[in-house]
This record gives C-alpha cells, sequence and structure tokens, in this order.
C-alpha cells in the first residue's frame, strides 16, 4: 500500500486568488445553500466554465472563523405552557445569541428539559443573558454544562 504525501493547506487572502478560483467557491456556495440545483446553473450564474469548476472545486473551502466562535450548553427547565420556549429563543436572538442546536423533552409533572447550544460571540455579556433566562417567566432553571 501507498503511502499518502500529506496535503498541504494554506490560509491565502482572497485579493490574491485567481478569478476562476473565487467564482468556484461562489458556484459551490450557491450549490449548499440550494440557490442553484445544478452544477451547471451554478457555473452559469457565476460565469465560469464547468471545467473551471471540477478544476478548483477540490481545492478551495469556506474559511469559517469557528475556532474563534464562543459556543455555550445550556440546560432549561422549562414549564409546560405555550409560549415559554418561543420567548427564550427570543431572548436569546435579541441579546445577539444564535442558537446553533436545541433539543427539548416531552413534558413530565408539568416541565419539560430543553438543552440548546448557543453561540454568544456577539453576545455583549453572556452572563447578564444567563441571569435574564433564569428570571423569565416560565424558566424553572438554566445551567451551563460546558462552554467553548
Amino acid at each position: 500500500m501507498k503511502s499518502r504525501e500529506p496535503v498541504n493547506s494554506y490560509i491565502v487572502s482572497r485579493d490574491i486568488l485567481p478569478e476562476a478560483i473565487l467564482k468556484t467557491a461562489q458556484a459551490k456556495d450557491l450549490l449548499v445553500r440550494g440557490d442553484a440545483l445544478t452544477v451547471n446553473e451554478a457555473v452559469d450564474k457565476v460565469g465560469i466554465s464547468r471545467s473551471a469548476f471540477y478544476k478548483y472545486r477540490d481545492g478551495i473551502f469556506p474559511y469559517t472563523q469557528s475556532g474563534r466562535d464562543k459556543i455555550i450548553a445550556l440546560t432549561l427547565l422549562l414549564e409546560h405552557r405555550s409560549g415559554v420556549l418561543s420567548n427564550v429563543l427570543n431572548t436569546v436572538a435579541l441579546l445577539k445569541g444564535n442558537i446553533l442546536s436545541i433539543n427539548q423533552g416531552v413534558p413530565v409533572q408539568g416541565v419539560a428539559v430543553a438543552t440548546m447550544s448557543v453561540n454568544i460571540t456577539e453576545v455583549k455579556d453572556s452572563d447578564a443573558m444567563i441571569e435574564r433566562l433564569r428570571h423569565q417567566q416560565g424558566v424553572k432553571r438554566v445551567e451551563i454544562v460546558s462552554q467553548k
């Protein structure tokens, strides 16, 4: 079995990339978001050939700054009443939190456990957000399970 050479990757400013590579990235983004349903449609929208797309598609990927994101996982105990979870979600959004995942269990004895992961990179004061959630009507308990 042949050993494979490691792939070298670089972070490069988009300003120095050739137009065909940038347009390949744009076409891939159109496909991922569903704004183009086929490769033909995507390359037509961005103005490159299919051959250029296939030449560069496996070599360009979006850079996400997820390593710099601040993410917390919360467990909440909520009263089983209409609008309680919705108010929690609205509060998080109002304070610039971005909910990444959410799961709510089946209510038992009038309360339900909800867990959610929240990107708090844009939240000015995460402690204040937690306190605001704790004092919201219908919220019995809020605990931070993990922080990243």
